[in-house]
């Protein structure tokens, strides 16, 4: 059996050479969207934290990338996510198909604002108050800090 991975770094580096720039892309995604982010390894999995709690893990697969758990979406986002969603809160990104950053990102500013309510994980006011504009969608918008 193979040593579980202590840091984010050394599960990319275990996997296969095509699939670690996904990998790194995802993260990047999901960091950029969170400005507080931190990093961690749960349950074998990459995880991406904020103010010390988990907020979404992604893994690599033979035929995808998964990312979960997903929060809650309004219906509009429900059908955009429907060819991805293999289960109630996760998403699967099948490889040879391009990622979709945008919708990522969407998962985790909107993951911030309902776990925690936003700017007790470091999300600025104008940035909280886009999501709440948009029902929980931010399109576009600032760049965190990694």
């Amino acid at each position: 059996m193979a040593r579980p991975c202590a840091t984010i770094d050394e599960y990319i580096g275990a996997c296969p050479a095509d699939v670690q720039p996904l990998l790194e892309r995802v993260r990047r995604t999901i960091r950029d969207a969170v400005p507080a982010a931190g990093e961690t390894i749960s349950y074998g999995l990459p995880t991406i934290t904020c103010h010390g709690r988990d907020l979404l893990s992604f893994a690599a697969w033979k035929h995808h990338i998964g990312l979960y758990p997903l929060p809650a979406v309004d219906d509009a986002f429900a059908r955009e996510l429907a060819p991805y969603r293999a289960a109630k809160s996760t998403v699967r990104f099948p490889l040879g198909q391009p990622l979709p950053d945008d919708m990522i990102a969407r998962l985790a500013a909107l993951h911030v604002a309902q776990r925690v309510g936003g700017q007790d994980m470091g999300m600025d006011h104008a940035r909280q108050t886009r999501l709440d504009d948009r029902g929980g969608h931010e399109r576009g918008g600032t760049g965190g800090t990694t």
